[in-house]
């Protein structure tokens, strides 16, 4: 669908953008090292919002941006404030594939494409199936 480019030969390939019933959007996809030493996860990838960043490394610095809605869906949060993303994200291997997910609200219906960032990796847009 989609492949990211970050920092430290990080890449993150977006294998899809999927529409839950519930009103969310989950994205899916590979984090992987195609380096040859193994990599510190940027601390930059879990954001700097204070609710996220105390649970620990993850991808909770990710945002959908809607564009032609103009507006901009942060990831979703538990009812103890833990990002709904893969956590725990610490170090990348050499070589290592690791499998990582975000969820978001869901833009309106009409929607069908919007924009993921995530810190210090590209941007890329991205279909939204329904």
């Amino acid at each position: 669908m989609a492949t990211l480019h970050g920092p430290r030969r990080l890449t993150l390939a977006i294998s899809s953008a999927l529409r839950d019933t519930g009103g969310f959007v989950t994205v899916r996809g590979t984090l992987t090292n195609t380096g040859t030493k193994t990599q510190v996860v940027p601390a930059h990838l879990s954001g700097d919002e204070p609710d996220i960043v105390k649970h620990g490394p993850s991808l909770g610095g990710a945002t959908l941006i809607d564009f032609a809605g103009g507006k901009r869906y942060y990831v979703l949060r538990d009812t103890e404030g833990r990002p709904l993303t893969t956590t725990a994200l610490t170090v990348v291997k050499a070589g290592e594939r690791l499998p990582v997910f975000m969820q978001f609200p869901a833009p309106p219906a009409h929607t069908r494409q919007v924009t993921l960032q995530l810190p210090q990796f590209d941007t890329a847009p991205l279909p939204l199936s329904r």
